[in-house]
């Protein structure tokens, strides 16, 4: 970096509002929108703010439907200011906003997530038809089941249950099943999937995605069916489910391929549009997952992806090796 970047970053950081915009992006990837909630400015100045980090390449943006999303520059080059930033000395008056404005960003988090789960109750009896509207679900259900009948499924972890229809699919192969879901409503329904001889093979907990109830490599098989796109940090998911995945074990993401139905946003509570093979691949591999597999399966409206992960040291291919035709 020579000089005249560097003083464009100082100069980029040389206002308290900017400041907070990169210890909350430090956080988790945010939209500008929420932001502008969490600092108590309008978003039009809030994006001024993020124009002027982004000019000086400390934030990088992307575009998703009507929203923009905000995360801090991945240029090795920005490393060395986020050192400098741990290791200067925070005033009274710092730490007092640096506290109030996670606690804020704790706040919209949590009333995100209250309407996802608002959702999830009004709806938990039609989830599975509202999911078959997106592309024929036995179609997907045969695509997994070619791709995890291949090998021992093991123990199986399935990342947010809903209804319990992963249980149905894969329960009788595998040797043990843990089924997570953060809707009492949803852990109801699923416990009615269960065979009347269950014994203790079955485990329906209640948890969150991003705070796994299980041991370092405590899950040989990992599904997250259509849930991704709830997540609001869906690398850290990711991050989470390997961590959780025994050495040579596989996680399956079934999803959509990135769209622009803004209205999944609005009336279904979607975090996300769908996903890139290209996200998805950079997330698997920052968490130590071989993707060896992506399907693509086109519906009348939304594409439906299969990304399959191993939990391996290995070399990895070029994407478009590992994308089936």
């Amino acid at each position: 970096m020579d000089m005249h970047a560097a003083l464009d970053i100082f100069r980029a950081l040389g206002d308290p509002t900017r400041l907070r915009v990169i210890h909350l992006l430090r956080a988790m990837e945010l939209a500008v929108g929420e932001i502008a909630q969490v600092v108590g400015q309008s978003q039009p100045r809030v994006s001024r703010h993020v124009r002027i980090l982004a000019e000086a390449g400390l934030v990088e943006r992307r575009k998703e439907g009507n929203w923009v999303f905000l995360r801090l520059s991945r240029d090795a080059a920005f490393a060395p200011f986020l050192t400098l930033f741990d290791q200067l000395e925070t005033s009274d008056s710092e730490a007092l906003w640096q506290a109030a404005d996670l606690a804020r960003l704790a706040a919209v988090r949590a009333d995100r997530a209250k309407a996802a789960e608002s959702y999830f109750a009004e709806h938990a009896e039609e989830w599975d038809a509202i999911r078959s509207l997106h592309v024929a679900e036995a179609d997907v259900e045969a695509a997994m089941t070619a791709l995890l009948t291949r090998e021992p499924i093991g123990h199986l972890l399935d990342i947010g249950t809903g209804t319990g229809r992963m249980i149905e699919l894969f329960g009788d192969a595998a040797r043990q099943v843990t089924a997570i879901d953060r809707s009492p409503d949803m852990l109801r329904l699923a416990r009615t999937k269960l065979p009347a001889d269950a014994g203790d093979k079955y485990a329906l907990l209640l948890g969150d995605f991003m705070d796994l109830p299980l041991a370092p490599g405590g899950a040989d098989t990992v599904v997250l069916h259509q849930v991704l796109h709830y997540a609001q940090a869906p690398e850290m998911v990711i991050a989470e489910a390997a961590r959780v995945t025994a050495r040579d074990g596989r996680v399956l993401i079934v999803d959509f391929a990135a769209h622009e139905r803004e209205e999944l946003r609005t009336r279904d509570q979607h975090a996300r549009l769908g996903f890139s093979d290209e996200q998805m691949d950079g997330w698997f591999a920052a968490a130590g997952l071989a993707l060896e597999r992506v399907e693509t399966l086109p519906g009348q409206e939304l594409t439906v992806q299969l990304w399959l992960g191993r939990r391996r040291t290995a070399r990895i291919l070029p994407i478009e090796e590992r994308i089936s035709a």
